[in-house]
């Protein structure tokens, strides 16, 4: 009641004394002035050149003077301004930019478009190179957030995930090659910890055929990555950050974008996007993808169980050079959407379809040595969708931005086989009957529904208040075919939950600006829990949980390229559909896991500047997490020598890290730049979880927290021929490393001095050349990756490919 008191004061005060009046007034008055027929509107486009193509510039401050009319641009950098014919001066003035100013003589009735090109400060666009394109909003933002430019990895066979690794904090583990499970780790978190996003729309329970190492970079105009505290526009539950994908949503007369590669281990991908907008207003794009891969590489196995002619076993500790056998992997995407954009009554009116569906073969259980032979899975989705956003809404400043989407997943899960199977892809009759795993011919229907409404309004030139609130159902009911008639489980696995958030933000000029939020969790949930040991009765079980979180973050220009941000959340975040429910085969769910409590503080500091051709850029972060209630994934050990996952809430863990980043460029034909990240993730509960009175001192005490790695880097260097061979061609050369610093995937309490619970020192390399010919319409690229031969692990000791190359064509045309 104490906090709901206080926002209701604070509201009250807000109310009352903001510096424009109260917002009732306002409204009236703006209404009263907007709907005179006199009135003279401009409006267009403000964009910038930056990095040698066309980008929008957003939330840039766009006003009249010598009138009342001003505001911001939306993210596709549009303004719109309605005032009284007479004689006034269009500004406009983003962080980084020149300031433009042009004088208007406006007429009554007038109605004048006017787009607008910013020029960077201090830098001249046709010799320096712009370091970190495509990041002004992001940099802008009070935020501890980044962001990565996806335009100049269009040629490569890189997927989203791919080009998220070259991001300060972020390690992408993989258990495998293409298709394989995959989680992003960041600033120490990872997992469920870190929230995906599409232009702002979560992507829970999309399935796993549409997974970031999927998604292939084309998809993406750039991939934003919120740290730690993250924005309420989001409305979500994240402690760990946020990665939102940003699509371009620019209006295109028409296009064409087509992909094709082909590499090691059978891998082929390809890519397909077009589209067109009409004068009406008519809008519509098409996006398709596949990937296929054998997976076939080569590992080393040991502990390989190997059968006498009598039937009899026996495990050897020789190391066997191997191929992967059953891990073919395949997946076929379609997004398709059409509506109207720059109506009087939407900015943007989408409606679209996903559909996506995938097969796997499953190679290996949670550890390496657990090998399958026939065990697979397979899937499919279908996920309409609508996107509405309208700017000025009844009145001038008022944004509304509303998305629904319901998401159909059906997945079969198929261990069936009669035989047992070896790394030699030797086989025998399973004597305990059929299944590798567990026996299971099984289908799951996962039903997701999601709705998000977002509004912003803007008080002024200085004051922005934004509510957002999430809503979000799943469903999902299991049945079993193992009899040819498909039998019901008796208990549904369900969760609602409602997110809701309101933030108001000070920007009183380009050198600062500050913002304050708070947040309220709702969750319920409805699962069976087993009532034996066995796991052959269940209960229905149901619980609901209500928590708040608040924070605040601000960002102050020191210097003109000196940045300072500061943030702080008490953030929450509820249990995960995948935590609580599982995956119906490798992975145990746990219905009452509690969700997890975290201060988050982040400090970050950057500097860029630009002397002739040459352009520098470095920035440091500063990250501390005090989390509660810590989910952590565990291996479970089972009967007859397999393994899953399991999931429990654990006591206290304390994050310590910092990140460092670097980049210069020199003119158009150098760029180097790199990441260090050391992330110390700690076990800080003193007792063991579940002891009676805190009498059982814990073990791992302040120890490191099991598989989490906890020194990183990367560095790249790129060199462009520019007109190679013709005016408008342009070679590019890259060469870039991942290092990762050996850590334990147990408690290191007792794996420290056994290299059998060791992840090794890792440092791969890779090497790509691509040559675009007539500015960029036809493409050619050749990839080298892990051209050393490094042997790459991850997730508890999995494997990862060798030494892979990839050759890709690609074409574009149209806008």
């Amino acid at each position: 009641m104490g906090k709901i008191k206080w926002g209701i004061l604070l509201s009250l005060y807000l109310y009352n004394v903001l510096p424009f009046g109260s917002l009732a007034g306002q409204a009236q008055h703006r209404h009263h002035r907007e709907g005179h027929p006199a009135a003279a509107i401009v409006s267009g486009r403000v964009s910038s050149t930056e990095g040698g193509a066309v980008q929008a510039v957003d939330f840039a401050t766009v006003y009249l003077k010598g009138g009342h009319s001003g505001g911001t641009t939306d993210e596709q950098g549009r303004y719109r301004l309605k005032t009284r014919p007479g004689d006034y001066t269009l500004v406009v003035s983003a962080i980084g930019y020149e300031t433009f100013e042009k004088p208007l003589s406006l007429k009554r009735g007038e109605r004048l478009n006017l787009d607008i090109t910013l020029t960077p400060q201090a830098q001249t666009l046709d010799e320096v190179t712009v370091v970190a394109t495509g990041v002004n909003r992001v940099k802008r933002s009070a935020y501890n957030a980044v962001a990565v430019d996806t335009r100049e990895m269009q040629n490569s066979t890189k997927n989203l995930s791919d080009a998220l690794a070259k991001a300060p904090g972020m390690k992408l583990r993989e258990s495998g090659g293409v298709g394989s499970d995959m989680q992003l780790m960041l600033d120490g978190f990872s997992g469920k910890h870190v929230k995906v996003f599409i232009d702002g729309v979560p992507q829970e329970g999309v399935g796993s055929s549409f997974g970031l190492n999927n998604i292939p970079i084309s998809f993406a105009d750039r991939i934003e990555i919120y740290k730690g505290v993250v924005p309420v526009g989001f409305g979500t539950d994240a402690i760990g950050g946020v990665i939102n994908i940003v699509t371009n949503k620019q209006r295109r007369n028409w296009f064409l974008d087509a992909a094709y590669s082909y590499g090691s281990f059978n891998t082929h991908k390809s890519y397909l996007n077009f589209g067109q907008s009409f004068k009406s207003g008519l809008t519509y794009e098409i996006n398709l993808f596949q990937n296929y891969s054998d997976n076939n590489y080569w590992v080393d196995a040991d502990h390989v169980e190997q059968w006498n002619a009598d039937g009899s076993s026996i495990i050897t500790d020789e190391v066997f050079r191997v191929r992967r056998f059953n891990d073919t992997y395949h997946n076929e995407a379609v997004v398709a959407k059409v509506g109207v954009t720059d109506k009087p009554w939407a900015d943007r009116l989408m409606l679209g379809f996903t559909y996506s569906q995938m097969y796997k073969e499953i190679q290996t259980g949670v550890r390496q040595h657990t090998v399958f032979g026939e065990k697979h899975r397979r899937g499919h989705s279908l996920m309409p969708s609508l996107e509405y956003r309208k700017r000025d809404l009844l009145t001038r400043g008022l944004d509304l931005t509303l998305t629904a989407n319901y998401n159909r997943n059906v997945t079969h899960n198929i261990d069936t086989a009669s035989y047992r199977y070896n790394w030699l892809g030797e086989r025998r009759l399973n004597t305990n009957g059929r299944g590798e795993q567990s026996e299971q011919y099984a289908r799951a229907y996962n039903d997701n529904w999601n709705a998000t409404a977002t509004l912003n309004y803007r008080i002024g030139r200085a004051h922005t208040l934004t509510f957002n609130h999430v809503w979000n159902a799943f469903h999902r009911t299991n049945s079993s075919l193992l009899t040819g008639a498909e039998i019901k489980d008796e208990f549904a696995k369900e969760t609602r939950k409602n997110i809701s958030g309101l933030s108001y933000r000070l920007m009183p000029s380009d050198r600062w600006n500050l913002s304050a939020f708070g947040k309220y969790y709702h969750q319920y949930v409805s699962g069976p829990v087993a009532t034996d040991d066995k796991g052959t009765d269940y209960v229905l079980v149901e619980r609901t949980v209500q928590q708040f979180g608040y924070g605040a973050a601000g960002t102050y220009f020191v210097l003109p390229g000196l940045q300072a941000k500061l943030s702080y959340e008490r953030a929450c975040r509820l249990p995960t559909i995948e935590e609580m429910f599982g995956d119906e085969d490798l992975e145990s769910g746990q219905v009452d896991l509690r969700p997890e409590k975290s201060h988050n503080v982040n400090l970050n500091l950057s500097y860029a500047r630009t002397i002739g051709p040459h352009s520098f850029y470095i920035e440091g972060s500063l990250i501390y997490r005090n989390t509660r209630d810590y989910i952590q994934r565990n291996i479970q050990d089972l009967s007859g020598g397999k393994e899953n996952a399991t999931y429990t809430n654990y006591g206290k863990v304390v994050t310590k890290g910092y990140n460092l980043s670097a980049r210069y460029g020199l003119a158009r034909l150098l760029s180097l730049g790199g990441n260090f990240s050391q992330m110390d993730v700690r076990d800080m509960e003193p007792y063991q979880i579940g002891s009676t009175g805190n009498s059982t001192p814990n073990l791992t005490y302040k120890a490191r927290m099991a598989n989490v790695p906890y020194l990183f880097a990367d560095s790249d260097i790129n060199l462009y021929w520019h007109d190679l061979g013709r005016k408008g061609n342009l070679l590019t050369l890259t060469y870039d490393n991942q290092y990762l610093h050996s850590f334990c995937y147990n408690s290191e309490v007792i794996g420290t001095n056994s290299s059998d619970y060791m992840i090794p020192d890792q440092f791969s390399h890779n090497l790509s050349i691509s040559y675009s010919l007539h500015n960029g319409r036809y493409n050619l690229a050749f990839e080298c990756r892990n051209f050393t031969d490094e042997k790459l692990y991850d997730n508890f000791s999995l494997q990862k490919a060798g030494r892979a190359f990839y050759g890709k064509i690609r074409v574009h045309f149209g806008d």
